[in-house]
């Protein structure tokens, strides 16, 4: 049985739905990310930032266990999804990712038709419904049915890089998970494509649970609506460095009232 399928009364009655209880990434024995605490709501946009380095991307792919697939790479304290410790011994990796999809930074259709990038997940993860009706859907709400409605025979991999980028979301989308992670979706975009992503992101508020890495500031404050904001400190041995969240809010606050100096510096663009 699949644990994940059983919600718990903590979860049903709790508009949180991610949270990250003194979460400490380590690569072998190098600390990447240190004692990691935060709330994510539900239907919500939380954006990672902070400068290169500091760890968003390793906690990021904690919240669906892709750091499992790195050898050495091991978590400790809790990721509760749901009210269930995704690093619990009775918890399947697998399940839990098709739960919280991901989509990364460089766009990877399959190198399959248009139709079938869309239908192959759904397919494989048990879907016995209209497959064209979600294709067709799935296209729609990631803005991009309009581009690919007369060549959905064409290999993905034929799309532009924004559109490819769009049919990795439609992908995401169509085994209805619960939240959707996004690994800095827009840093090989154009403007134009990166637009569409950003309003893409923000029509999915309400109806997942987002989080999204950008190194892009201006980019957090116009699509989040919580940003943790990260950096990189000395570690104990006095030689490497250690990624940190040092503030975790509101973005509208995060960005203009900071409560960590090292904050304000960041937005303010002293660093970074």
């Amino acid at each position: 049985m699949n644990i994940l399928t059983s919600h718990s009364p903590e979860a049903r009655s709790s508009s949180t739905c991610l949270e990250l209880e003194n979460v400490t990434i380590r690569y072998g024995r190098q600390e990447a990310v240190r004692n990691v605490n935060m709330r994510i709501p539900s239907g919500k946009v939380t954006a990672f930032i902070g400068p290169s380095g500091c760890g968003k991307s390793t906690v990021l792919r904690s919240i669906n266990r892709l750091n499992d697939l790195i050898p050495g790479c091991t978590l400790a304290g809790r990721v509760i999804f749901q009210g269930h410790d995704l690093y619990s011994s009775q918890i399947d990796p697998v399940q839990v990712r098709r739960r919280i999809g991901m989509v990364f930074q460089k766009p990877n259709p399959f190198p399959k038709s248009i139709y079938e990038n869309i239908a192959y997940g759904a397919r494989i993860n048990g879907f016995r419904g209209d497959m064209d009706a979600l294709v067709e859907g799935s296209l729609r709400q990631a803005a991009v049915w309009e581009e690919c409605k007369d060549k959905l025979a064409e290999n993905g991999l034929s799309l532009s890089g924004g559109q490819q980028q769009r049919l990795c979301i439609a992908r995401a989308i169509s085994i209805a998970p619960e939240v959707i992670l996004m690994d800095e979706p827009c840093s090989a975009l154009d403007p134009i494509s990166t637009g569409k992503i950003e309003d893409l992101v923000r029509s999915m508020r309400g109806q997942f649970t987002v989080v999204i890495v950008t190194h892009n500031l201006q980019q957090a404050y116009r699509i989040s609506d919580l940003a943790g904001f990260f950096n990189v400190i000395p570690s104990s041995d006095g030689f490497s460095k250690v990624g940190v969240m040092e503030e975790f809010g509101d973005t509208s606050q995060i960005f203009n009232a900071p409560r960590q100096d090292t904050t304000r510096d960041y937005v303010a663009g002293r660093f970074g």
